[in-house]
């Protein structure tokens, strides 16, 4: 079994749609491990996303994702990380799959619902970002 991270975010919060996203979720064989409904602060969400502080969306992306709470999550299961990553469907909502989260929620490519994790490595650094080994239960 391994492990993804996920984020519901604000304007799926905001909607009220979480129980639907993690419908598809738990519908697809990942089994929802650990769960919290979070504020970001900006620090926290400014550590979380550092790798892109030099881009030009950033304070954008940061006001965002403190604009509202939001659903952090360990996912687990077969293949995590690239399931979860085909289940969201592209960043760009327009280019998603049919039945993908982000298809079938997103706004817009920033307010596109959910996160994931795109790699075993990052997924590793992101649980540990937010969750403690014994908020995990599997």
């Amino acid at each position: 079994m391994k492990r993804t991270f996920s984020i519901i975010k604000p304007d799926a919060t905001k909607r009220n749609i979480t129980g639907a996203i993690n419908k598809i979720i738990e519908d697809n064989e990942l089994k929802i491990v650990a769960q919290k409904r979070i504020q970001l602060s900006r620090e926290k969400a400014e550590g979380f996303y550092f790798v892109h502080k030099d881009k030009p969306f950033f304070n954008e992306l940061i006001d965002y994702m403190t604009s509202g709470p939001v659903i952090i999550q360990v996912l687990e299961g077969e293949n995590a990380i690239e399931k979860y990553r085909k289940i969201m469907g592209a960043t760009n909502p327009q280019n998603a799959d049919s039945g993908t989260i982000r298809k079938e929620y997103a706004l817009n490519i920033q307010e596109n619902s959910v996160h994931g994790s795109d790699s075993e490595e990052n997924a590793r650094i992101e649980i540990n970002y937010f969750f403690k080994e014994d908020e995990i239960i599997t």
